[in-house]
């Protein structure tokens, strides 16, 4: 009976919010800029990481930055095709899917609300074109690993 009181213990615990940054909380941010003050770059840099596994049992660690001269310098219109396929609700829950594990168009098909076959691949089209998706062979659609941890982290940027 302790074991069972324990483990609930644990799951209620799992559901409460994560506590907000405390004291020492920002090592990533201290690190950034221990590394920018190093490059002499004075307006900044961004800095994003994480480390997942998804519910099929992949691993994906990863880290990306940028100093923001460049990022500010930078054309952004070029990115908009990349954030524009992350603009339909369908095509989000296409990726959500294939990250669970839901790879091809059959699998993707047979979900409620997804829309014809035809409405299918036009959005795998799009992912695809975008850089949020490629075709693995045999019909298979994945996330690139280059791009699970920010498609996570987008995610994350929309959340309140």
């Amino acid at each position: 009976m302790a074991d069972l009181e324990r483990r609930l213990a644990a799951l209620e615990a799992a559901d409460r919010p994560a506590p907000g940054p405390q004291e020492g909380d920002f090592w990533a941010l201290e690190g950034l800029k221990e590394q920018l003050t190093g490059m002499g770059a004075a307006t900044g840099g961004v800095l994003f990481t994480g480390a997942v596994r998804l519910p099929t049992g992949e691993r994906y660690e990863w880290q990306h930055g940028a100093l923001a001269d460049g990022l500010l310098e930078a054309d952004w219109a070029e990115s908009a095709e990349v954030f524009a396929a992350l603009g339909h609700p369908v095509r989000l829950r296409l990726l959500r899917e294939v990250l669970g594990g839901r790879r091809t168009a059959a699998e993707l098909a047979e979900l409620d609300g997804m829309g014809t076959t035809g409405q299918i691949y036009h959005h795998l089209r799009q992912l695809t074109g975008a850089g949020w998706l490629h075709t693995t062979g045999r019909g298979r659609h994945e996330v690139p690993p280059g791009r699970v941890v920010p498609l996570l982290v987008a995610l994350s940027t929309a959340r309140n």
